[in-house]
């Protein structure tokens, strides 16, 4: 869970599960320029591809390949975890 926690910390990531909350299933490249877009982050390509190895590895992006193609989408069952871990019951 502290990977979560981790993960959530950095303003970029959060900026990149932002935009794909919004949009799942983008390349790099498209989410690169959405957050230049979108948020004025001129992050480079190999920033955000850490920043997205972060999520990832906190489990709460997937990828998936298809063709030369790598898609990157949206996983909140750890953010799930989070608040069922505290959740309280009336």
């Amino acid at each position: 869970m502290g990977d979560v926690f981790k993960a959530l910390a950095d303003p970029t990531r959060r900026a990149v599960l932002d935009e794909l909350s919004e949009r799942n299933g983008q390349t790099l490249f498209e989410l690169c320029s959405r957050l230049v877009t979108r948020h004025g982050l001129t992050s480079s390509r190999q920033a955000v591809s850490q920043h997205l190895d972060v999520l990832e590895d906190a489990g709460l992006v997937r990828t998936r390949r298809e063709g030369r193609y790598k898609f990157h989408d949206l996983d909140t069952s750890p953010l799930r975890a989070i608040t069922d871990r505290w959740r309280i019951d009336p």
